[in-house]
């Protein structure tokens, strides 16, 4: 089994190896950093934005839920906590990651008339990535010339805005040991990527949608998409409603989230969120408590300013949070 873990680790080293060369082979975006904290939760899905050079982040949170399965007869208690460590690494537009999740199940079998209870616990997943912004509107569209004859026109509707930021993402996730997370004959490392888009709108509305395909190299991958509208409703409070569908041959799903976040201070926010699903094999529900926190090492004082909100376009939850 060394060797062919070795083999796979030599495989991604050279994915993520062509992945950087050709971000450096690109074009240096404009600073992402922004005044105050830029986070990814509560919600699954991540923004097309970084953290911003020298900016390092501790997003974590824990979790408590059920699955309930009616044909297997199986009720499931889940406890968990998961995290990400983000870092702006060499220039704006890009990002590395360390995300995954710790978690324990108990799960009570009816057997003969009986319970019987099952439990395991290890990391349900880990994965490094890297994260680019390929493209942003607000950098590589050139803006609108105002039009000195017709003030509705300048009013109007712009088609411009329904252009979205683009980013993309690649990552490896990994296990060590006798995992029972892992179905039987996964590999301990297997590829993700990812095709991240994320419009701000007027008014503190922010859309950002994930394309997700997941362990590609196996026998049964992962498929996803994540649609997330989240809504700024003063500078310190922010709410979402989320959307993710997964397609596999092991586990396929729709799945209901939203939650509210809340800024303590410019690099500490507080988030509170739950889920729900739309079948019973398993239902599933969950409820979630978070902080995210960032430690400001960010050298320039250039950041991008909405015309709407003081502070950054892209930031959550105060100005226009991502999810």
């Amino acid at each position: 089994m060394v060797l062919p873990n070795m083999l796979q680790m030599i495989t991604f080293s050279k994915i993520f190896l062509s992945f950087f060369i050709f971000i450096i082979g690109g074009s240096i975006a404009q600073a992402q950093y922004t005044e105050t904290i830029n986070s990814n939760r509560p919600g699954a899905s991540q923004g097309a934005f970084s953290v911003g050079t020298g900016v390092l982040q501790l997003e974590a949170g824990g979790y408590f839920g059920n699955d309930n399965h009616v044909l297997r007869k199986t009720d499931t208690d889940i406890y968990g906590a998961d995290y990400s460590l983000r870092f702006g690494l060499f220039f704006e537009a890009l990002e590395v990651s360390l995300t995954g999740a710790f978690q324990a199940e108990s799960t009570n079998i009816l057997i003969g008339g009986n319970d019987v209870e099952f439990n395991r616990s290890n990391f349900r997943s880990n994965t490094l990535g890297v994260k680019y912004m390929v493209f942003d509107p607000a950098r590589d569209m050139a803006p609108d010339k105002p039009n000195l004859y017709s003030w509705k026109a300048n009013q109007g509707f712009k088609w411009k805005t329904l252009v979205p930021a683009v980013a993309v993402y690649a990552g490896a996730n990994f296990s060590f040991g006798d995992n029972p997370y892992l179905y039987e004959g996964e590999n301990q490392f297997t590829p993700k990527f990812a095709l991240i888009t994320q419009n701000n709108w007027p008014g503190g509305w922010v859309l950002v949608t994930n394309v997700i395909l997941d362990k590609i190299s196996e026998p049964n991958p992962t498929y996803a998409g994540i649609v997330t509208l989240t809504h700024a409703f003063t500078q310190k409070f922010a709410g979402f409603l989320e959307y993710q569908g997964i397609i596999s041959n092991i586990y396929a799903d729709d799945i209901a989230r939203t939650g509210l976040a809340y800024l303590l201070t410019d690099d500490l926010q507080m988030d509170v969120s739950g889920l729900l699903n739309f079948k019973n094999t398993p239902s599933r529900w969950q409820v979630a408590l978070g902080l995210s926190y960032r430690l400001d090492m960010h050298k320039s004082d250039e950041y991008i300013i909405d015309d709407t909100y003081e502070g950054d376009r892209n930031a959550k939850p105060q100005q226009q949070p991502t999810n």
